[in-house]
């Protein structure tokens, strides 16, 4: 059963901050086998980052800071420090068509403030690019593979993506997405909602309800929507603090196997085909 819940970036940040965890659970661990000679964390987090054309370049170069600046955050390293080994490894590519995935930074652990800092000025040195079709399909597919490489092994496996529109390239994102969860994979959402609807990009109303619907999964999941400009950084921390946490508000959590989606998941693919007609690449 797929879970989701959709939350205000204030107020996770403020009850992280207080202490104040009350209902509050930690989803899906994974045990590490004593002849696993991996280096056991936390969390395995893999952070996929939607550069396509529909995102302006003040968007991904505030997306980017967002990251970087999170990863060194008070919020950040107290939640960290919260967990069974006080350490997670995380990873960041950008992604945009469906073979057009760029990995930034390789797995790296972070353990404390020095290894913090160190990879959000890894994560700044790359410059800033853009690329055509948003894949999310390609991105949950070019992530899989990734909780297998650089020696670690997380009690979680999460891949967090961000992003501004629907999938309309590749493979259908719930193929993708299902298949992850299988694996036991977590999937979280960073829908960015906060320009006018425009034709020429393609964008959909309710993208949060399509990033629920349709993008994520797995136990605790959950979807932080971006609406205010101004709050895009808050957000971002807001969502990395509970991925590292390991912590879903479970008040607002419905199972979304028990209601019809609210939009279809193929709702990009359509208007991609209605517009300018040929095949999905």
């Amino acid at each position: 059963m797929r879970w989701w819940v959709s939350i205000g970036a204030g107020a996770v940040v403020a009850a992280l901050l207080s202490g104040d965890v009350t209902g509050i659970a930690a989803p899906g661990v994974h045990r590490l086998a004593q002849s696993d000679s991996r280096q056991q964390v936390d969390v395995q987090l893999v952070l996929a980052v939607d550069v396509s054309y529909s995102m302006d370049l003040d968007e991904l170069a505030t997306q980017r800071e967002g990251y970087a600046e999170a990863i060194v955050s008070r919020e950040f390293l107290q939640a960290l420090r919260q967990g069974p080994t006080g350490r997670i490894a995380v990873t960041y590519f950008e992604w945009a068509g469906s073979q057009d995935q760029k990995l930034i930074m390789p797995w790296r652990m972070i353990d404390g403030p020095e290894s913090a800092g160190a990879v959000a000025a890894e994560i700044q040195q790359v410059p800033v690019r853009r690329a055509s079709r948003p894949s999310i399909s390609g991105a949950i597919n070019f992530a899989v593979p990734l909780f297998d490489e650089g020696g670690f092994a997380g009690l979680r496996r999460v891949i967090d993506i961000s992003g501004d529109g629907a999938n309309n390239s590749g493979s259908p994102v719930t193929v993708a997405r299902d298949a992850a969860l299988a694996k036991g994979i977590v999937i979280n959402g960073l829908p960015i909602m906060i320009k006018e609807l425009s034709f020429a990009t393609m964008d959909i109303p309710n993208l949060d309800f399509y990033y629920e619907d349709c993008v994520i999964g797995g136990p605790g999941s959950f979807v932080v929507p971006i609406k205010d400009r101004a709050k895009f950084k808050e957000a971002i921390r807001a969502k990395l603090v509970m991925e590292v946490a390991g912590r879903t508000p479970e008040p607002r959590a419905m199972p979304a196997s028990a209601a019809e989606p609210r939009m279809s998941c193929m709702i990009g693919e359509r208007i991609w085909q209605e517009r300018w007609g040929g095949s999905r690449p």
